[in-house]
């Protein structure tokens, strides 16, 4: 299921989520896991909103 708060973010909101991404994985945490992290601390942030 796609998730809305996740498909409207910024250019600005999903480079910062890459970046994110990227750092997880330079400390070894695989991308599956990554992802799921940042995704979630996402839809914290913005589903407030």
């Amino acid at each position: 299921m796609l998730d809305n708060i996740l498909l409207n973010l910024t250019h600005e909101q999903q480079q910062v989520a890459v970046e994110k991404i990227q750092s997880l994985m330079a400390q070894g945490i695989s991308a599956g896991e990554a992802i799921a992290l940042v995704a979630q601390e996402l839809r914290e942030t913005y589903s407030v909103e």
